[in-house]
């Protein structure tokens, strides 16, 4: 698994050297990391800095792309690449991750794993540098989540940037060496409607590979603010879904952010009123927090926005992270629905929508 931070990075080989403060580079400072598991337990490698150019030379070739090799290329290369490759060998959407509040390294990745495995999909966490104080933490515990989440949303906007520039590259690639194949297939027949049926096969075959993205609790902070900058990247094009779940973000004016966004299918907000975790976090800073997006049915007002309410849905009750744990494993139409937000598909066609209030209900 690889996973894309902005938290200090110590020295060593466990996920001890994932820290709880902004890089001292600055909060913008993105660093990247191979996790893998050795007997139960995560072995950490960094990715190397800088690729050499015959590294360069190599990933041109494979993935048919045209890079200057002269150029500073990084390690983000290899594993856009990497990322790629699997997720069409294996015919999976790649799900990049954001948490929310109160999370260390090692609740990121129990909750990527099992993400992966509930909806067979590419976990790619962004994991920011929350506090992980505990089961119970105070108001200053969360307001110093709030402001690490402000802080780190240039990181994530640079870090939508490189997803954004890496899957252009690539599925510009592709389709281009697809064309080519075809005019070679073809060069010495007069046949241009056999060519463009097999181009159009051959392209909607190979270029499936869907990106996603999954904001979690406060999670949803941080994207808010990372769309607040004018140079920001992640209103633009880059994710098929975009699945804002138990937001840990004013319910009002709401709409004012989120519909700068554009997606090529789907942003989803996913509601729980009985959300323990969201009713806990209003009341924490006192009088000024106010309603939260992820457990309020009234002003859902954005004009591109889906909103889904699971509130009656079996298992969800009080829950917060309602996405993964029994709430799914014994609730198959909400395993159902959270497998089609997190793989690039809609659901509102086969929900009841509810007119007065703005959205849809899974019962």
């Amino acid at each position: 698994m690889y996973v894309v931070t902005n938290r200090v990075i110590g020295k060593g080989r466990t996920t001890k050297v994932f820290g709880h403060t902004p890089s001292p580079a600055g909060p913008n400072e993105l660093r990247m990391l191979e996790l893998n598991k050795v007997k139960n337990k995560w072995k950490v490698s960094e990715i190397d800095d800088k690729l050499t150019q015959e590294q360069v030379t190599q990933l041109n070739k494979e993935h048919h792309l045209n890079f200057d090799i002269k150029a500073d290329w990084h390690g983000s290369l290899q594993v856009a690449c990497n990322v790629f490759k699997r997720a069409k060998v294996e015919n999976k959407a790649v799900l990049f991750f954001v948490h929310g509040y109160n999370n260390d390294i090692d609740d990121v990745l129990k909750a990527a794993t099992e993400l992966e495995a509930l909806y067979e999909v590419i976990v790619v966490p962004f994991t920011w540098p929350a506090n992980g104080g505990g089961a119970i933490s105070g108001t200053a515990s969360y307001l110093s989540d709030k402001a690490d989440a402000r802080a780190s949303s240039g990181a994530f906007n640079r870090f939508v940037e490189k997803i954004q520039f890496f899957h252009r590259a690539l599925s510009e690639a592709n389709v281009k060496s697809i064309r080519q194949s075809v005019q070679h297939k073809y060069k010495d027949k007069d046949n241009p409607m056999a060519a463009a049926a097999l181009y159009g096969n051959l392209v909607d075959k190979a270029c499936k590979v869907k990106i996603n993205l999954l904001c979690h609790s406060m999670g949803n902070y941080l994207l808010k603010h990372s769309l607040m900058t004018s140079d920001n990247k992640t209103s633009e094009l880059v994710f098929d879904n975009i699945n804002l779940v138990a937001a840990d973000t004013n319910n009002k004016s709401h709409a004012n952010w989120l519909d700068k966004i554009d997606v090529r299918n789907r942003i989803h907000v996913v509601i729980n009123e009985n959300d323990a975790a969201l009713k806990a976090s209003r009341v924490k800073p006192g009088k000024e927090q106010r309603a939260r997006l992820g457990h309020y049915l009234k002003s859902l007002n954005s004009e591109h926005a889906v909103y889904i309410d699971v509130t009656e849905a079996h298992e969800v009750d009080s829950e917060h992270s309602y996405y993964k744990g029994s709430a799914v494993k014994n609730n198959a139409d909400l395993k159902a629905l959270f497998n089609d937000l997190f793989t690039g598909y809609s659901v509102e066609k086969r929900l009841p929508y509810f007119a007065a209030n703005n959205y849809f209900k899974l019962e």
